[in-house]
């Protein structure tokens, strides 16, 4: 028999004036700064290749296609805007992954993700932590002291280890000596994972962390970098040891961004995953002239978490994977 007051909404109904104030917060942050709310769709015909993420599937969305793919994350639409003439642009946007439950973690959660044209990785870093600090004022929080530093400082200055002078084998020694067990990792599973088991519990509670240039291996759509051909200008946002924002100095180079994917999908393979459509259509309009940019996307269910000093995001939501 079900638990007869499992209908009901988690958490105190105040939480649902808090998601959203800081809506409200965010969209007049952005209104201030000429950078127009767009919606876009959430099923499309391609999938994101990553290995690291896995898609809801449906049916296609018409009879000549055999399946969907709920999104995971509104940038592909987002470049096809942008490459549309569009200009600077951000969403609010509900995505889905297939994950397990956990305090940081739910199948569906919110995201916001914005473009801004010219920027480099730089700029847009700086205006996450902008963001991030007129949210706290909102929440009458104090300002956040953030520490800015390399991905190859951080592992460095936490667990000694430089990233970029080691190879698949030595990572995986080191991983074991962190708990690890199982079969060997490859080079990017091996980094995430110590850098979420090893780095991240380093973090101070309070402290904001930008980490940027990002082993190459965790490029995705991110530009390579121009001075060191293993890394790439990608960034991360933490609060403490919770990622709340990932960007990057956008790929503007099709033909590298379709090596990408296939390479994604030869991975899945390897993994026994299977392989996703490619988008075509992103490809094309990245092709046909994605402008200079940057984008960022950012956990909303993790920021209003931590602005609330809370222990999970799902004290924060109305309903989870648990209750829906």
């Amino acid at each position: 028999m079900s638990d007869a007051s499992g209908w009901r909404c988690l958490g105190p109904l105040q939480r649902l004036r808090q998601r959203a104030f800081l809506c409200a917060q965010i969209r007049s942050f952005f209104a201030a700064r000429s950078v127009t709310e767009v919606v876009t769709p959430v099923l499309s015909a391609a999938g994101n290749t990553d290995v690291q993420i896995e898609v809801f599937s449906s049916d296609g969305l018409h009879a000549e296609q055999s399946g969907s793919y709920l999104r995971t994350s509104p940038e592909f639409f987002h470049k096809r805007l942008l490459a549309s003439g569009s200009g600077d642009i951000f969403e609010i946007a509900q995505v889905f992954r297939k994950a397990e439950l956990s305090p940081l973690h739910n199948p569906e959660f919110t995201m916001l993700e914005w473009y801004r044209l010219g920027f480099q990785w730089s700029s847009l870093a700086a205006e996450v932590t902008e963001l991030i600090n007129v949210l706290r004022a909102a929440f009458e929080l104090p300002v956040m002291q953030v520490c800015s530093l390399s991905y190859q400082q951080l592992f460095v200055n936490l667990i000694g280890l430089d990233p970029f002078a080691i190879d698949e084998d030595g990572l995986n020694e080191v991983a074991i000596a962190h708990g690890y067990h199982g079969a060997a990792m490859e080079r990017v599973t091996a980094l995430d994972f110590l850098f979420a088991i090893a780095v991240e519990p380093r973090l101070e509670h309070d402290q904001g962390y930008l980490i940027h240039d990002f082993p190459i291996e965790q490029a995705a759509l991110a530009a390579p970098h121009p001075e060191y051909p293993d890394r790439c200008l990608r960034f991360e946002f933490l609060w403490g040891g919770v990622e709340l924002a990932n960007g990057y100095q956008e790929l503007t180079d099709a033909t590298e961004q379709r090596r990408r994917f296939e390479r994604d999908n030869q991975s899945r393979l390897q993994s026994g995953k299977p392989t996703l459509p490619v988008d075509e259509h992103l490809l094309a309009a990245i092709d046909a002239g994605l402008p200079a940019c940057s984008g960022v996307a950012l956990g909303v269910d993790r920021l209003l978490m931590c602005l609330l000093d809370c222990d999970s995001i799902h004290q924060v939501m109305p309903f989870n994977a648990g209750n829906s």
